[in-house]
């Protein structure tokens, strides 16, 4: 079990994501989180990551937000969901850690993804810290959900070089029992992504027994080969790396018996979205 972070004075690079980490940002007053999300010059991560090899092209740091407006059933990282669980970092002091990395970077074809939690609840940071690593010429790419799309203006999709979305689910009753919302905004700004031909790669995760309804998945790859950004589809097993944090959270956990789908579910699900002409992994 990895360890609980308390104190705001946690290293900023942690060595997993699966690190649970609360209350890092507890005692900053609420006028202050305010203004930090109004300006966008400061933001509150969970932590900073290195050699990611599955969130995006390449080898990347991943910068995790905290925040989020989803209560998916299935999600590893409860701790993100308050956004004063995470540490305030300034955009300056987010752009200093990544600058340490650009180099190599650069060399191993990655680059900065910026996930959470829901980076769009904290979009003006994101959209400040990716335009500093634009200038260190540093590839970005935004993990998100989509619910908040909306927020996001032309000019700071510009500094965002790879959109990956995900969508949990396409029936809309199956979607807000499994994450408290509705589809239709992650639908919506997938087909703004698509008007405005920036780069998508499609994440869905796999649950047995909760997304493994095919006919659900059909409709997804369906709608995602008819955008035409779509460059590739992540088909991602469901794990338990984040259960303890549920139980240490007190927050009841309702898939505990819930097993990791097997390789031949999971080939199958890519298969469909392949059927579909899309590149599937």
């Amino acid at each position: 079990m990895a360890a609980i972070t308390t104190t705001s004075k946690a290293p900023l690079e942690a060595g997993s994501p699966f690190e649970l980490r609360v209350g890092l940002a507890r005692d900053l007053p609420e006028a202050d989180v305010r203004s930090a999300l109004a300006t966008g010059d400061m933001g509150f991560l969970h932590s900073f990551t290195t050699g990611a090899t599955v969130d995006g092209p390449g080898v990347r740091v991943v910068a995790w937000t905290s925040g989020c407006m989803w209560r998916c059933l299935y999600c590893h990282n409860p701790d993100t969901w308050t956004m004063t669980n995470g540490m305030p970092v300034s955009v300056t002091k987010a752009a200093e850690e990544l600058r340490k990395y650009r180099h190599g970077l650069k060399a191993m074809s990655g680059g900065l993804t910026v996930s959470g939690g829901e980076p769009l609840m904290q979009h003006r940071f994101v959209t400040k810290l990716f335009a500093a690593a634009k200038v260190m010429d540093v590839h970005t790419a935004l993990d998100t959900n989509g619910y908040y799309g909306d927020r996001l203006s032309d000019a700071d999709l510009a500094v965002i070089d790879l959109v990956m979305l995900d969508i949990k689910a396409w029936d809309p009753e199956r979607h807000r029992r499994l994450t408290g919302r509705d589809v239709s905004p992650t639908l919506a700004f997938a087909r703004r992504l698509s008007a405005g031909r920036r780069p998508v790669w499609l994440r869905y995760v796999l649950v047995p027994g909760l997304t493994d309804d095919f006919g659900d998945i059909e409709q997804i790859a369906t709608f995602a080969a008819e955008l035409g950004n779509v460059e590739r589809v992540d088909v991602l097993p469901f794990h338990q790396l984040g259960r303890y944090k549920w139980h240490q959270l007190g927050i009841p956990y309702t898939l505990e018996d819930v097993q990791p789908p097997e390789n031949a579910l999971v080939e199958r699900a890519c298969a469909v979205f392949r059927s579909a002409g899309l590149q599937a992994h």
